[in-house]
């Protein structure tokens, strides 16, 4: 779970505008913050079965959206992920 804060600086570092929270590019950049944090949660409890489910879950709605904007802007997907490529 993220904390507000660092869910906001996240959403700071990823928005396009100063009032961006919903683009693609910010859900994916929450998504993958909070894949990264449940990863490691997971790697110390090996037997979280439910927890290890909501991960494949997000994983799969990262995947969405990045299919989204390849369909949508070919620039705007590479850039995003270029930026998880980093990471």
């Amino acid at each position: 779970m993220l904390k507000t804060k660092k869910k906001a600086a996240v959403v700071k570092k990823a928005q396009i505008h100063a009032t961006d929270t919903g683009s693609p590019e910010v859900q994916v950049a929450i998504l993958s913050t909070r894949i990264d944090e449940l990863a490691k949660h997971l790697k110390e409890h090996k037997k979280d079965n439910h927890s290890r489910r909501g991960l494949l879950k997000m994983v799969a709605d990262r995947r969405t959206h990045m299919k989204y904007l390849e369909r949508k802007s070919k620039t705007r997907h590479e850039a995003v992920a270029k930026k998880l490529e980093s990471k």
